[in-house]
């Protein structure tokens, strides 16, 4: 992967992690499962109006917006409402890298080599000592909610390198434009017409400013450029590659709940969270190159 790409991946890293903090200020203002709905109409169905679909086939249209859209934020959402802390759940969310790397084994047949097995294992051993030392602070609901969230992420990320869309962005738009409406009638019928109606008349009042400014940032920010570029690295290069990246986001998240919301780092903390940068670092190094690499995907201008 080019220096430019890595950088990039490392943005993105930066953006997912700030992005905990800001929805558990959303949550507190909007419950979880209409917030997926809220999050991903502001994005998506604007969308459709203006940008033309991906050239890409349906089924990995669909199957970004259901493992990303749906099954991530629906059970990441859940489990922060129930008490997922922010910066535990950016941690355990990170299960979605070797997720992803054993779903791209099995189903693109896509070679782990033993330096990039090598990084993975030593960035969970790093998320492994994290969790073990948190895990204390949170019930399991929550922990197994997250996790299920991941297993939605990584099916998402495979979903998207399957499809190698010529244009990232536009299948990033489009995607969004899946989850809004089976979430809206799921939250209506799990969280209720008049909880939903509640946060909506309340949300231009003072209160609740810290709340829309949260959703703001993770319609912005992390949806649109977070993903749009994300989208991008998984057009150009393997899962196993860039899937990696995702595990700098708990180091980011942790040190944004902290500052955010009081959330005390530990040494045992610290020394976890090189782990996980430097196993990054290990998975993400380029291969040396022995034989003529083969023609790149062509990207549009």
């Amino acid at each position: 992967m080019p220096v430019r790409d890595r950088l990039l991946a490392c943005l993105v890293a930066v953006c997912w992690g700030l992005n905990f903090p800001a929805t558990a200020l959303a949550l507190e203002q909007f419950p979880p499962l209409f917030m997926v709905a809220l999050r991903f109409a502001l994005v998506g169905l604007p969308a459709l109006l203006l940008i033309p679909r991906p050239r890409v086939p349906l089924r990995w249209l669909v199957g970004v917006g259901v493992g990303i859209g749906i099954l991530q934020f629906a059970f990441l959402y859940a489990g922060m409402a129930a008490g997922m802390p922010s910066g535990l759940a950016s941690l355990v969310l990170q299960a979605s890298a070797p997720f992803t790397v054993l779903i791209a084994g099995f189903w693109l047949h896509e070679r782990l080599t033993a330096r990039q097995l090598g990084g993975v294992l030593l960035a969970v051993l790093g998320l492994a000592a994290i969790a073990v030392h948190r895990a204390q602070t949170a019930a399991w609901l929550p922990v197994v909610l997250t996790l299920c969230g991941a297993l939605g992420w990584a099916i998402g990320n495979v979903c998207s390198r399957r499809a190698q869309a010529p244009n990232a962005f536009h299948l990033t738009l489009w995607t969004a434009a899946i989850p809004p409406v089976p979430m809206l009638v799921l939250a209506l019928v799990v969280e209720g017409p008049t909880r939903i109606g509640r946060s909506l008349s309340t949300a231009f009042t003072t209160s609740a400013l810290p709340s829309v400014l949260g959703l703001l940032y993770v319609v912005v920010v992390a949806t649109l450029v977070g993903y749009g570029i994300w989208n991008t690295l998984l057009s150009r290069h393997p899962s196993n590659v860039v899937a990696p990246f995702s595990m700098l986001v708990p180091v980011v998240g942790v040190l944004a709940s902290w500052l955010a919301f009081g959330e005390v780092l530990d040494p045992v903390e610290l020394v976890a969270g090189v782990l996980v940068v430097g196993g990054v670092l290990v998975a993400s190094r380029p291969a040396r190159r022995t034989a003529t690499p083969a023609a790149p995907i062509t990207q549009p201008a």
